[in-house]
C-alpha cells in the first residue's frame, strides 16, 4: 500500500490514475522548485504526468526540463505517495501516484517551456513548510 498524503478520496466521486514523477533537486543548501502561478498559486517539487508509453525517468527529464529548463541526473527513486485531487488543467479529479526522485540539477539550459512556471530556489530547511502539498513536504524533510 502506497502511503496517502491528503484528502481522502470523496464518496461517490469516480478518479482517474495518474502516474507522475517528481524531483528533489538540492543545490547546496537550496531546493530548485518550480513555482506556478496558475491556475493554483504555489511552489513545487519539479515534475508531472508519465504519458503512455513514456517511461518513468524519461519523464521526469521532460517534466524536469519543462517546468525549470534545468538538466538533470537522476541519483535514485526515494519513494512514492498518492493523494486524490481536483487537476483544475486537465479538469479532472484524479488519484496521482507520484513517485519521487532524489536528483542532481546539472545546468539550467533555457527558461521553463511550460506556462505560469518560473525556478525558485528555496532553503532546504524550510521546504517542508512552503511546498504546496503534503507529499512533496515529507519528501523535503527526509533531504
Amino acid at each position: 500500500m502506497i502511503r496517502r498524503f491528503g484528502e481522502p478520496a470523496l464518496a461517490g466521486q469516480t478518479y482517474q490514475m495518474r502516474a507522475g514523477v517528481y524531483a528533489l533537486l538540492p543545490l547546496g543548501r537550496s531546493l530548485l522548485v518550480t513555482y506556478q502561478s496558475r491556475p493554483i498559486s504555489e511552489l513545487q517539487l519539479p515534475g508531472g504526468g508519465v504519458d503512455p508509453g513514456e517511461s518513468p525517468l524519461a519523464a521526469l527529464h521532460r517534466e524536469a526540463m519543462e517546468e525549470t529548463g534545468w538538466k538533470i541526473a537522476p541519483i535514485r527513486r526515494v519513494g512514492a505517495f498518492r493523494r486524490f485531487t481536483f487537476m483544475p488543467d486537465y479538469d479532472i479529479w484524479a488519484e496521482k501516484i507520484c513517485h519521487i526522485y532524489l536528483c542532481q540539477p546539472i545546468r539550467q539550459l533555457r527558461q521553463p517551456s511550460e506556462p505560469y512556471h518560473t525556478v525558485e530556489f528555496i532553503p532546504i530547511d524550510k521546504a517542508p513548510k512552503m511546498l504546496g502539498n503534503t507529499g512533496d513536504r515529507y519528501f523535503a524533510s527526509l533531504l
